[in-house]
């Protein structure tokens, strides 16, 4: 079943907004490809944790490779 407008998997609820919409992305998407409901879930849910650690990460090491070119 996909979700859309504020309708999401139980297990998205306590997840901050802008972590459960990408979830949500990833979990629809996989569900288009043939991925059982349930492994899509844990799946979209996984990937957007990783996919805004990584976005995190990358934006913190430019900020702190700048600083020190200013030094």
């Amino acid at each position: 079943m996909p979700w859309y407008n504020g309708d999401y998997p139980p297990s998205y609820k306590n997840q901050p907004v802008k972590l459960r919409n990408k979830a949500v992305e990833i979990a629809n998407a996989l569900l288009e490809e043939g991925m059982e409901e349930g492994v899509a879930i844990a799946t979209g849910l996984k990937r957007a944790r990783e996919s805004f650690t990584a976005t995190h990460s990358k934006g913190t090491r430019k900020s702190t490779s700048a600083g020190k070119k200013a030094k």
